[in-house]
């Protein structure tokens, strides 16, 4: 009796995932969060090669491929080419995180015309392109897609002192419902993420130690972690997020459920100055 060929086991093919603005925070939580699920990673950097490469080292250690490409998004629109190359070094995109972002605290009447396009080049129209890259490569390959705009707790409510980045994060929060809306049929769904107060370097809490500082305006009491923000975004990112679409998830302790409560028990303007 001859033998019964063996049948090889078909495997799964490994998804990528491309975080812009991962060098630190809550984009190498995130690249390293998408690894920890079996995802290739390709990271981008701005101003910190270091980070990046430290992030790569991470995401390696989990077993998958990492690949870094620095990305300027002040140099639009030749900057989102970098999607473009991180899905040919890595031979495909699965899911995008638009995290890569920028911010300023200067009164209103203050501002100079190059800070404002500054930030929504950044923050908002850098995410458009990107964006559009990635659903263009997805709708080609024919499979779907995950996009996850990082907006703020900003884009639904003010701050002072942050015109740009307030308008930047509405209309980015605005602008995944869009995409959500027109992406649907290629099974690419949207999302955004909104974190309130993180410890990351971005707001001076780098190696900070959440459970121990203390924040008596967020209902939880503390700032958040940049891995809490990435298990978020990791979820938004997977199979079981597959009916998820043009939601906005905020990540922020309870901050947004404070606004006229908290507005209601300040005994001083000092809130007027940024």
């Amino acid at each position: 009796m001859s033998a019964v060929p063996s049948v090889p086991v078909p495997t799964a093919r490994t998804q990528v995932a491309l975080v812009t603005g991962a060098d630190s925070g809550i984009g190498r939580a995130t690249a390293v969060r998408l690894a920890r699920a079996g995802m290739d990673v390709g990271i981008t950097w701005h101003t910190d090669l270091k980070g990046a490469e430290e992030t790569a080292d991470e995401v390696r250690a989990h077993g998958q491929r990492a690949v870094v490409a620095q990305m300027d998004l002040t140099r639009l629109p030749v900057a989102a080419g970098t999607v473009d190359e991180l899905c040919d070094r890595l031979g495909r995109i699965d899911v995008l995180v638009n995290n890569a972002g920028t911010g300023t605290m200067t009164p209103f009447v203050d501002l100079e015309l190059d800070t404002v396009r500054e930030v929504l080049d950044v923050d908002l129209v850098g995410p458009f392109l990107c964006g559009q890259k990635a659903a263009r490569h997805m709708i080609r390959q024919g499979d779907g897609g995950r996009i996850v705009n990082v907006t703020s707790v900003h884009e639904h409510q003010p701050r002072v002192g942050a015109a740009p980045y307030c308008a930047a994060k509405g209309g980015l929060g605005l602008l995944t419902q869009v995409m959500a809306l027109e992406l649907a049929e290629y099974g690419i769904t949207v999302n955004a993420v909104a974190p309130g107060e993180i410890a990351t370097p971005m707001t001076g809490q780098e190696d900070t130690d959440v459970e121990s500082t203390s924040r008596p305006g967020i209902p939880l009491g503390r700032p958040g972690d940049a891995r809490e923000v990435a298990a978020v975004i990791a979820f938004l990112a997977g199979p079981d997020a597959a009916y998820v679409t043009g939601a906005s998830w905020s990540v922020d302790g309870g901050m947004l459920r404070m606004g006229p409560q908290a507005g209601s028990h300040l005994e001083r303007d000092d809130w007027r100055r940024p």
